[in-house]
């Protein structure tokens, strides 16, 4: 029989090992996409919420979102055609219950709007 020797690993160098593993991952980039526009349209869009979008010209176009893609929204409208308007022109939109709540609270005296001071 032959003398064995167990061989055991010395715990230092395995922790320096994955310290050094750990500094070379790199962190990966965020997606590409997070989907949370998406996400936005839809519940827009099933609960039929009235929106007001604004154009880069300043227009403000009222309506409800029906449908939406990669560079459009579809706006319906209960006065006049219902649109189909590109993405690249709209500035922004928001909920028409925001301006109705803005107003209210100024009209109450209890908060300013936007550039009045």
């Amino acid at each position: 029989m032959s003398n064995r020797k167990l061989i055991r690993p010395d715990m230092g160098e395995l922790k320096k090992e994955s310290q050094v593993s750990r500094a070379v991952r790199r962190k990966q980039s965020p997606p590409e996409q997070t989907n949370a526009e998406e996400f936005y349209y839809l519940k827009q869009m099933a609960a039929k919420t009235p929106m007001v979008v604004v154009l880069n010209n300043d227009e403000e176009l009222r309506g409800w979102i029906e449908w939406y893609d990669k560079g459009a929204i579809k706006l319906n409208r209960h006065r006049g055609p219902n649109l189909l308007i590109p993405k690249h022109s709209i500035r922004y939109l928001f909920k028409e219950e925001e301006l109705r709540r803005l107003r209210r609270r100024s009209s109450d005296g209890s908060v300013e709007p936007p550039g009045e001071s």
